[in-house]
């Protein structure tokens, strides 16, 4: 006997039922695209959220916890505790193992994005994903005092274009009552998308976060800010007083330990230095609950599709009591009867399945620039791999055990039956 005689049988079984068989592979190939597509966007979301910084050696902030320091220099997430003074920060920008340093100072923004100030070097030394550098769309980095720079989705967003001015607010809410608009930004340089938080970030230099405050004292203007015009600014020599954290990138990475050593010791003001990668997988540790449970309803979803398919099988034997009949009659043996419904459920999970897995790979390869956009979420393996095969396998053997319950009663009802149908 050939060895797929069952499977064409079956396959030519399901094709006399094709409709309730076609709404069981639906259902099934539903519940594995579902679950796929969840584990796609997981893993998409991880590398995304690990690649956020990539090339930085170590970040060096006020002393108060790594995440808290990872989440607002880099995530631009909360608020620092405490600043950097500029002596200590040039105390450490200065050592012979430091290679780059970049400068950040936040506290303002600009319609609820976040304003960050920073250098030249910004631009040259920050990497994200697999150590990309930042692209400019259109312009160029800043180079005057009240010149900016946006992130992608603050252009795309707020409909800014090069030579627009837009006016910064003092504090981080969306709406501000404490607006710097006397000293207007003419926008220069808008980035390239990066799926990363610089996307939601206004740039600005070091010199111009000191500009606009002066004549400020305690987050409120003061008469004396009149006197600090915008012309008058321009032509000063600006100096931060403190900045809020900075990046650094060494000579050689055998030096971070002793160069994080050396900050956490500082005595002239409490600092600390945290690797990226290790404050990262700490944080991914934290909201890594919400990715479990997600791909856990997910496979809950995959076995009620299976189960939909049981039920089907199951409600469908009685009416094929005179099928299994003319079998036994055409000399069709009592297992046979038994690997024909195990045949059907195999051949429905395994199509099912691989019509889930096409639908995934069809639906990514067509949103993968709209989520990376709109998500920033980087979609990468656009091609089936290992693991599509291991859930293809998956399913496919569980429907095997699975099936077998309405392969075993099919069997029992043969038995009962011989050659007459007993109703």
């Amino acid at each position: 006997m050939n060895r797929f005689f069952f499977l064409t049988l079956a396959a030519k079984s399901l094709l006399n039922r094709r409709l309730s068989a076609a709404l069981t592979v639906l259902s099934i190939a539903l519940a594995v695209s579902l679950f796929l597509g969840v584990e796609k966007i997981r893993m998409g979301a991880k590398e995304s959220f690990d690649n956020t910084i990539s090339g930085t050696d170590l970040i060096v902030g006020a002393r108060s916890g790594s995440l808290n320091l990872l989440l607002y220099s880099v995530f631009r997430l909360g608020d620092p505790t405490n600043n950097v003074t500029w002596e200590s920060y040039r105390a450490f920008a200065d050592r012979p193992d430091v290679a780059w340093t970049v400068p950040l100072s936040l506290g303002d923004s600009h319609k609820g994005y976040r304003v960050i100030g920073t250098a030249a070097s910004y631009f040259v030394h920050y990497k994200y994903g697999r150590r990309q550098d930042l692209t400019f769309a259109e312009g160029r980095p800043f180079e005057n005092l009240f010149e900016t720079v946006l992130g992608a989705e603050v252009a795309a967003k707020l409909g800014y274009k090069i030579g627009d001015e837009i006016t910064l607010a003092h504090g981080i809410g969306s709406t501000s009552f404490a607006n710097h608009d006397d000293k207007p930004f003419r926008v220069v340089g808008i980035l390239a998308p990066t799926g990363t938080p610089v996307d939601k970030s206004v740039h600005v230099s070091l010199e111009a976060i000191e500009a606009i405050h002066l004549g400020w004292q305690s987050g409120a203007r003061t008469p004396l800010a009149k006197m600090f015009t915008k012309e008058r600014v321009e032509a000063m020599k600006l100096q931060p007083d403190q900045i809020t954290a900075f990046l650094v990138g060494l000579t050689s990475r055998a030096a971070a330990l002793r160069y994080q050593r050396d900050v956490m010791t500082y005595r002239r003001e409490p600092l600390q230095a945290v690797i990226p990668g290790v404050a990262l997988a700490q944080l991914w540790q934290v909201v890594g609950v919400a990715e479990t449970a997600l791909t856990a309803i997910a496979a809950f979803v995959v076995f009620t599709g299976l189960l939909g398919m049981l039920t089907a099988i199951l409600t469908s034997l009685n009416e094929r009591r005179r099928e299994m009949a003319i079998l036994r009659s055409a000399g069709a043996r009592p297992w046979m009867i038994f690997a024909l419904l195990m045949s059907e459920a195999v051949l429905l999970a395994f199509c099912g399945a691989l019509l889930g897995i096409a639908v995934v790979y069809l639906g990514l390869a067509a949103g993968a620039p709209f989520i990376e956009a709109q998500l920033g979420i980087f979609v990468s393996g656009l091609v089936p791999g290992l693991y599509d095969l291991l859930v293809l396998g998956a399913v496919t053997g569980a429907a095997l055990v699975l099936g077998a319950v309405p392969a075993f009663r099919a069997y029992r009802n043969s038995l009962a039956d011989g050659l007459t149908i007993r109703l």
